[in-house]
């Protein structure tokens, strides 16, 4: 029975440790990121829900009825069955495995097997509850486990961008483009380094590489003595982050893609993400130029304030998005490239809309896959691209998280555009979904659903071929296998 106890119970609880470590890497290791993900709906079922709960009273029930213990060890074993059916689906929740990822593996499996070894000396009702407590406040254990490790993190990170900080020093002829903004700076980094690879020999960051180490492991490990442009992506989630990105590339050329509302949660404020923002063109020498985006109206005031050498990009925009590329247009051209040069650079890529990637799904209808880093400006611009699709128009996309208390009002506008766009939309999730309908008119054509095969067979009886279906943000990880 001990043995049965324990081995389900350090399977199950395994299976926690790999969760809670991913979910705080998703969420950057941001203590803030991460208390947001609670005020989530998915974010509170993780305590708000039958097992949970019902595991609450079965610890006050253990005192009283130490029958309840078969109850227990049925619910360890249906949890290690259910672990090991994700584990051979692939449908596991773990981090992605890193070195500081597997320290924290580690060091939460050692927890688990020294804890077991302490308490199966007292074999009983009080070896149950002490399981079971555990399990209980495992979410707090390795929470805890991850914040413990921030010191020693924060040495390797400062230790890994003062390296970075002096290789940048022996490269003193680099010129450096740095590009940030809420949204659009990924697709405008990757249209500028491909329109400047036709002249210049060019280094550019790599999907998820914008963060302070990210960025200086970029310089370590890529940078080389023939590289003569770096394209460098550049985000933060509170004020100084951009500045300490801006000290280690040392830009010449500043790009502000856009400012809205995403992460507002963690800025505090719109005017901290402004200022926020604005710390690139600050970090800017005298003779520096900063490009904004015309199209934002935050970029139109910070150019307006700008004293050093600057240009307003996108006003010949046609949709939302399009600007993106005449920002890379803009930069070429002030890097010396001909018009010719330009405009056979950008020939070569798909421009339709940016970002994203059209294929064929199973029954025929066309899939728009946009589902990196959704913010309201980028499914605002995707549900415009939509417009000009022939047919009947899905969307399926999750509520957008991270707006503090702007969040009401963007998934209104949101709704309010799906109303005006598509055929049928699906809301993978609850949080702001009656907003969506409200703003679309209280439609019963946007349906909040879960379940990938429900999403799926709606999606089938909705439309045929020739239908396009946009899949914006992050949606179930199985919808994709379904539809393609």
């Amino acid at each position: 029975m001990i043995f049965l106890f324990s081995f389900f119970w350090f399977i199950r609880t395994t299976k926690a440790l790999l969760f809670w470590i991913y979910l705080w890497q998703l969420k950057d290791y941001h203590l803030g990121r991460f208390i947001d993900h609670f005020r989530t709906a998915k974010g509170k079922q993780i305590f708000l829900n039958p097992l949970f709960l019902g595991k609450l009273v079965l610890f006050t029930m253990l005192f009283w009825y130490p029958q309840v213990a078969l109850l227990l060890l049925g619910i360890y074993i249906l949890e290690g069955a259910l672990t090991f059916k994700a584990l051979l689906q692939k449908r596991l929740l773990k981090p992605v495995w890193t070195a500081k990822t597997g320290l924290l593996v580690l060091l939460g499996l050692g927890i688990e097997i020294v804890f077991l070894g302490v308490v199966t000396s007292s074999f009983g009702i009080w070896y149950l509850q002490l399981l079971l407590g555990f399990d209980i406040i495992a979410p707090k254990i390795f929470s805890l486990l991850v914040l413990l490790l921030q010191p020693w993190t924060v040495l390797v990170r400062n230790r890994i961008i003062a390296k970075a900080k002096n290789r940048r020093k022996q490269f003193p002829n680099l010129l450096v483009i740095g590009i940030t903004g809420s949204y659009g700076k990924t697709t405008t980094k990757e249209f500028l380094a491909h329109i400047l690879s036709k002249k210049f020999k060019v280094l550019k960051t790599k999907e998820h590489q914008n963060s302070e180490v990210g960025v200086s492991n970029c310089i370590l490990q890529e940078l080389k003595p023939e590289h003569q442009v770096f394209v460098c992506e550049m985000g933060a989630y509170n004020k100084g982050g951009i500045k300490l990105l801006a000290s280690i590339a040392k830009p010449s050329i500043g790009v502000l893609t856009g400012i809205n509302q995403q992460h507002m949660a963690t800025f505090g404020s719109q005017e901290n993400i402004i200022q926020a923002k604005y710390e690139l063109i600050e970090s800017l020498p005298a003779s520096g130029v900063a490009f904004f985006n015309a199209k934002n109206k935050y970029c139109v005031e910070l150019y307006n304030k700008t004293n050093i050498r600057k240009a307003l990009y996108g006003q010949a925009a046609n949709f939302l998005g399009e600007e993106n590329i005449l920002g890379a247009m803009a930069v070429a051209k002030e890097l010396g490239m001909t018009d010719e040069e330009i405009s056979g650079a950008v020939k070569e890529i798909d421009t339709r809309f940016p970002g994203a990637k059209i294929q064929k799904g199973k029954d025929g209808f066309t899939i728009i896959e946009a589902t990196y880093s959704a913010n309201p400006d980028g499914v605002l611009a995707a549900l415009e691209y939509l417009k000009t699709w022939p047919g009947k128009k899905v969307i399926v996309m999750p509520c957008l998280i991270e707006l503090g208390s702007a969040s009401r009002e963007v998934h209104k506008a949101i709704g309010e555009k799906i109303g005006e766009v598509c055929d049928l939309a699906i809301i993978t999730t609850r949080d702001r979904f009656h907003d969506i309908q409200q703003g679309a008119g209280g439609s019963e054509k946007v349906l909040f659903i879960e379940n990938p095969i429900e999403i799926v067979e709606r999606i089938k009886n909705a439309t045929q071929a020739g239908d396009v279906v946009l899949l914006e943000g992050r949606i179930p990880q199985l919808l994709l296998s379904y539809l393609i």
